[in-house]
């Protein structure tokens, strides 16, 4: 059985024979992949009506374990500030975190999880992993570890090209 890239390789591979086509191969399996999993990731946490940009600032608070600006959350979820702005006020309006304001500065704002917020992250965290590890389980433990391995290989050319750009 092909893949979807692999049909598109080839219909390249006739219209320009010459062409060499292994960055595709690559930029877009990744590609396909994501989309595929973004799709799929939000599933179980749709059931507690959070996406996985919300479920990533809060999982972001949990991990850090003390108070962060939106400016560091924007950085940590690879998000825009407006974007995370948006989500942090549905998290509080659902209260499941809490804004404070700096004191010397009343511009700045530091964010951190509300008890409920804690024990949502807490209770989902295992279940997503559980679903992800579902989602992965056509690969064996080694050909996962060799996967991980190589992309986070890739990860790093990447942010070292393009993380001044992008980030």
């Amino acid at each position: 059985m092909e893949d979807v890239v692999a049909g598109v390789l080839r219909q390249w591979q006739r219209v320009h024979p010459g062409l060499d086509t292994a960055p595709m191969a690559v930029i877009g399996r990744l590609n396909r992949c994501a989309a595929l999993l973004q799709q799929a990731a939000e599933a179980p946490l749709s059931q507690e009506g959070l996406t996985r940009a919300e479920f990533d600032i809060l999982g972001t608070l949990r991990r850090v374990d003390r108070e962060l600006t939106p400016g560091r959350i924007a950085r940590e979820t690879f998000a825009s500030g407006a974007a995370v702005t948006k989500r942090l006020k549905e998290l509080e309006r659902r209260g499941l975190v809490v804004r404070r304001p700096d004191e010397r500065d009343r511009r700045v704002a530091h964010l951190s999880l509300t008890e409920a917020g804690s024990e949502l992250i807490d209770r989902l965290l295992p279940e997503q992993l559980g679903y992800e590890a579902a989602l992965l389980s056509g690969l064996d433990g080694a050909r996962r570890q060799e996967l991980s391995s190589a992309l986070g290989e890739l990860l790093v050319v990447l942010e070292g090209r393009l993380g001044s750009v992008v980030g």
